[in-house]
């Protein structure tokens, strides 16, 4: 399945899919985010991605919780102080060919409702592969550093910061605003990379795989005395939040960075189209091998700042932006054994244990083999020498085996017929592409993966209860479901071995998680519901629902009244934008499982469960709390941008008409949804009247 093009896969074979990549991508952003030892490089970390995303835009329906389009990077590490970034540091979208860019560059066109013969300026730079890092000024002194983080909480490294002799400590002159933020790439030149590495050498110390992990190791030294010593440099290329304007257009911030004493991304240029960036992109990639820092790719920016706003964000990453990576590398090496892994939902995923292998100079020892049919399909044995690729559809993928190098005693891959995790019977029913553990809550496994996704940053969010604590807990028999999480404390004054005396336990540790606990008894609606884990319902999806649905009471209620799948409720359900029959499907069958149901009432019993609270709108419009359903084409702005513009102003974008409905824009075309409308008495605006609300907000 991972060599089926994503316009080729059926929805069964897509969830596989998607649940494949949501695991390994996971895997991969703690190695690189938090431990600074990625197993593959960003180009094949970002075409793991790319895959991601267009099945998701195929299907946006089987979106899962742990999608990877809904976060960036990871947690902050440990050991450092927690800084919440004023404006969040997202990654980009990512392309891989020339389709790619005249592709972004039509989206931005369409986006914008402007003509090919409109002017599109686009900057173009370098994208250097080192650590995101955010600088704040106030009164031009620097007084914060902070690393990206999970894109919305980064650590503060500003100790570290100041032993980088590149970085102005304080920048002067009439332009400085009194608050500034600049955001840069930290790294580590190639010369100083390969001279750090031999100095280690000689002093019998462990050498660093790549400068990337060099310079992410540096700056996250607790001692900035051992920073000091590692040769950071810095490259400024962008602004965060800032308390004045500092120029119109990025070529601008560039050149004021410039001024200020940053150095810059270079070299950089101004292009006017598609084919500009792309000629951009080759003469750079021409450059690569000579340039003094590594770099795995390109950035095209969109240059004015006003139509950037237009522009906006989609998921994690700005519209406006993308990177344009360069290509990766394969490698040989032994399969040593192919080893099952149960997911959250039971499925079996095959794994290929590797013998570690450099490739392009990151240590591979493990590559998904994704099923069973895969692994016939190229006939992967044990024992088997393999190519292993770190781009593609697939990465870390087994390319293909070495026939001529297999060893006379192999025999073909078995599946398990048995869960290796419990010992409950594995099966795979007709249609399915995976095999899963029929164990459910009794497997370990799977109530274990539900557990730690209960508790992970963007649900509950206790710290503390790591993966290690949870499994131990779990054997123990302390917690086997949400709710026993908020009675460890009671348990643990009756129990006769307290916390505090198990090994690695002690008074502090202890009474820290149970404060940690203590303090997540109070969660909005919208976390709870991600925190559940229902197959399908991620981030966005779980404020989609807790927006339209504001409390508990309400939500459940409403689940439980759209059971029948054809009466009002369930129309209710599916008429939210983005959420379609298959999304509310699997909703429904988490309230149709009485262990379910048992769950979340005896954690609703633990925890005080708040109304959601949608973002504040700042402008006084007609159209907020009203629902609006866009139908037809617009003559002055795209869709996207309408939809944006409308819940921007506090309204409530629904993907179908109902009697909730307030308002229908109607453009060119419109079809059966202007004839319901009017079927049902919902008034009806033409793209005119529909600016004159959306631009009369004051």
């Amino acid at each position: 399945m991972s060599d089926i093009p994503p316009d080729r896969l059926t929805a069964l074979e897509a969830a596989a899919e998607l649940a494949r990549l949501a695991a390994l991508i996971a895997h991969h952003d703690r190695l690189y985010h938090q431990r600074d030892r990625p197993e593959i490089d960003d180009a094949a970390y970002d075409a793991l991605v790319r895959r991601n995303q267009v099945i998701e835009g195929r299907f946006p329906e089987l979106r899962r919780p742990d999608s990877p389009s809904l976060r960036v990077g990871a947690a902050p590490a440990a050991g450092f102080r927690k800084v919440i970034h004023a404006l969040p540091m997202l990654s980009l979208a990512n392309a891989f060919t020339p389709e790619d860019v005249i592709d972004f560059v039509a989206r931005l066109r369409r986006f914008l409702n402007m003509s090919d013969e409109e002017p599109l300026a686009l900057v173009a730079e370098p994208k250097i592969d080192g650590l995101s890092c955010s600088l704040r000024y106030q009164a031009g002194q620097l007084v914060q550093a902070a690393t990206r983080g999970d894109g919305a909480e980064g650590e503060d490294v500003t100790r570290n910061i100041l032993t980088i002799s590149e970085i102005p400590k304080q920048i002067s002159g009439d332009s400085v605003p009194e608050s500034l933020e600049v955001r840069g790439e930290v790294y580590i030149s190639r010369a100083a990379f390969l001279e750090m590495n031999q100095r280690r050498t000689a002093q019998g110390g462990e050498t660093f795989a790549n400068p990337r992990n060099a310079a992410a190791g540096a700056l996250r030294q607790l001692n900035p005395a051992v920073t000091a010593t590692r040769p950071l440099c810095f490259f400024g290329y962008a602004l965060g939040e800032v308390s004045a304007p500092v120029a119109a257009s990025h070529h601008e911030v560039r050149a004021q960075l410039a001024r200020w004493g940053f150095p810059l991304n270079e070299p950089a240029r101004l292009c006017a189209d598609a084919e500009a960036l792309l000629a951009y992109y080759h003469e750079v990639e021409a450059l690569r091998p000579a340039l003094p820092y590594d770099i795995d790719g390109v950035v095209y920016k969109v240059d004015r700042h006003d139509l950037r706003e237009r522009l906006g964000f989609v998921s994690r990453a700005p519209r406006w932006a993308i990177a344009h990576k360069f290509p990766a590398e394969q490698a040989r090496t032994r399969l040593k054994a192919i080893v099952v892994q149960v997911g959250r939902t039971g499925a079996l995923t095959p794994v290929a244990d590797l013998e570690p292998v450099t490739v392009g100079g990151v240590m591979v020892s493990r590559a998904t083999l994704h099923n069973e049919d895969e692994i016939t399909r190229k006939d992967i044995r044990a024992g088997d020498t393999v190519v292993v690729q770190r781009a593609g559809d697939v990465i870390p993928q087994v390319v293909r085996v070495v026939i001529e190098a297999r060893p006379l005693d192999s025999e073909p891959y078995r599946p398990p017929e048995h869960c290796p995790d419990c010992g409950s019977l594995a099966v795979r029913e007709e249609g399915e592409v995976v095999r899963r553990c029929t164990g459910g809550l009794i497997c370990p496994a799977q109530a274990m993966e539900r557990l730690r996704h209960f508790v992970s940053r963007e649900a509950f969010d206790i710290e503390g209860l790591g993966e290690k604590i949870i499994a131990a807990f779990w054997a123990d028999g302390l917690i086997r479901r949400p709710g026993d999480i908020f009675r460890l404390a009671v348990k643990d004054r009756d129990s006769l071995t307290p916390l505090r005396k198990r090994p690695g336990w002690g008074d502090k540790s202890a009474r820290n998680l149970f404060e940690a606990i203590e303090a997540r008894r109070q969660m909005p609606l919208d976390r709870l519901i991600y925190a559940l884990g229902i197959r399908q319902i991620g981030q966005a999806t779980a404020r989609l629902l807790a927006r339209h649905y504001p409390s508990y009471d309400t939500w459940r209620a409403a689940m439980q009244a759209a059971a029948d799948r054809e009466g009002p409720a369930w129309q209710d359900l599916t008429n939210i934008d983005q959420i379609g029959p298959a999304v509310a499907a699997d909703l429904l069958d988490f309230f149709a499982e009485p262990h379910n149901l048992e769950a979340l009432d005896d954690l609703a019993r633990e925890v005080r469960l708040t109304d959601f609270e949608p973002p504040v709108v700042t402008v006084v419009s007609p159209l907020a709390g009203k629902t609006v359903v866009f139908t037809g084409t617009l003559s002055t702005m795209g869709r996207g941008e309408a939809k944006a513009r409308a819940e921007a102003l506090g309204a409530k974008v629904a993907g179908s008409v109902s009697a909730k409905t307030h308002f229908v824009v109607a453009g060119a075309d419109s079809g059966s949804k202007a004839t319901k409308a009017r079927d049902l008495g919902v008034t009806i605006l033409s793209e005119e009247e529909w600016l004159a609300l959306a631009g009369g907000a004051q």
